[in-house]
């Protein structure tokens, strides 16, 4: 059989549905029940009626897919699909800094664990970030944890003060200013549109500023035909779906290397899915006192996205 036809075949047999991010391959894109980026893909997981959910991404979504709908089987095809920015704060160290500032209010980024979520008083996305800080008490000191670029993003837009934890995502942080310009130079038409988890000198460059969706929203919705996009390049698929008379230019990492792809979202394959459909695993756990700490994160997160 055909590995999609098989795939397809399983999907229907097990009663599942597949969650793909913006930043996976296309063949993995085209074959998901939906795609999106962390808030969308929250909300899908939260009410997917699907016995099993299958989660094309890395293991932190996953693992808030189950944190917000316990009741399905949630798999991840690969489970070394990490990431950098989650694990730049392991929860034994935010339960220190909890400890040493008991007063701190903690906006916690989704790219965080389950033991990060549990131990935040909400958390955010980059869609939502402007407007989970803009709600968080006013009478409060504030920790963002754990993506200082976004951070930075948020407390210029807002204005409100916070302390930054020191995390960064690896593939945001590599893109060149030196090959931007560059870039700019070479099609003087086109405008930049960067993610907000690129360093702050970097977004100086840009044009427009946004999360996943944001962006891709923009481009479908812009008078403008040409874009460099400095974000991670599994989205210009999507791009270009959606604007096919358009022109995307992929933003260059500072090393010759394919640095503006997450090697951790590119270990999600057909093959992979096909295998944990087949045999119902790598399965993901989150401990009943920890799901229900992220879980309260999580919904007032939607709450104050509404």
């Amino acid at each position: 059989m055909d590995l999609l036809d098989r795939i397809l075949e399983l999907k229907r047999s097990k009663n599942a549905v597949i969650l793909a991010h913006y930043y996976q391959n296309p063949e993995i894109q085209d074959i998901a029940d939906f795609i999106g980026d962390s808030l969308e893909l929250a909300r899908a997981a939260k009410s997917s009626q699907a016995e099993t959910i299958v989660f094309a991404g890395v293991h932190f979504m996953a693992e808030g897919a189950k944190i917000l709908n316990p009741e399905a089987k949630v798999l991840l095809p690969d489970l070394r699909a990490g990431c950098s920015l989650s694990d730049s704060c392991p929860p034994h160290r935010l339960q220190a800094f909890r400890k040493a500032n008991p007063d701190h209010f903690v906006i916690s980024y989704i790219n965080c664990s389950a033991g990060v979520k549990a131990l935040s008083d909400v958390i955010c996305t980059s869609s939502n970030v402007l407007k989970i800080v803009d709600k968080s008490p006013k009478n409060r000191p504030i920790l963002f944890a754990p993506d200082r670029n976004l951070g930075a993003w948020a407390i210029k837009k807002t204005g409100r003060t916070m302390d930054l934890w020191p995390g960064s995502c690896m593939v945001h942080e590599t893109f060149s200013e030196r090959k931007l310009i560059d870039l700019k130079t070479r099609y003087p038409q086109a405008k930049v549109i960067a993610h907000p988890e690129c360093e702050p000198h970097y977004l100086d460059h840009a044009d427009f500023i946004g999360s996943t969706s944001a962006l891709l929203n923009h481009v479908t919705e812009s008078p403008e035909l040409e874009f460099i996009v400095a974000t991670e390049a599994g989205i210009l698929h999507q791009m270009k779906k959606r604007a096919p008379n358009k022109y995307f230019i992929p933003a260059e990492p500072n090393q010759n290397c394919a640095c503006n792809e997450c090697p951790f979202m590119k270990l999600n394959t057909l093959d992979a899915i096909a295998a944990c459909l087949e045999t119902g695993g790598p399965e993901i756990h989150v401990p009943a006192l920890v799901q229900k700490s992220a879980r309260n994160a999580l919904e007032l997160m939607l709450e104050w996205s509404q």
